[in-house]
């Protein structure tokens, strides 16, 4: 069943996690994150696994977007939780452009607080006819 302050804390959990990205924050990024976190990102590789791989991920991502207040903004966020489990979508920018890209998170109940485990990025592709 989803409650609403679950889905406060999740949305809060979003939030402090961009402001954290835009500032190029590697610890606040890394907050609130599960140990065995599954990342499918935008860059290669494919898939990466465990916190350390994922703390790699990021620190190529600062490499190649400047900080700033835009360089990585979340719109049309939904929240669904459960007792122990819930996922997060929404679009994203990234660097103020207005290429819009796609973010799904799954998150866990571990230890009594909300973790993110699974995170996906992608960005859509027109296919020719």
């Amino acid at each position: 069943m989803t409650t609403e302050r679950d889905e406060r804390a999740i949305h809060a959990l979003i939030e402090d996690w961009t402001d954290a990205i835009c500032k190029g924050d590697i610890d606040g990024v890394l907050a609130n994150r599960a140990d065995d976190i599954v990342m499918y990102d935008v860059p290669e590789p494919i898939q990466e696994k465990g916190i350390d791989a994922y703390r790699r991920t990021w620190t190529l991502f600062f490499e190649h977007n400047e900080a700033g207040p835009d360089r990585f903004r979340l719109s049309d966020v939904q929240v669904v939780a459960g007792g122990d489990v819930a996922y997060a979508h929404g679009l994203l920018t990234i660097g103020g452009g207005d290429a819009y890209c796609r973010l799904t998170l799954g998150l866990r109940r571990i230890g009594g607080m909300w973790k993110v485990a699974h995170e996906h990025h992608s960005i859509p592709i027109k296919l020719g006819r």
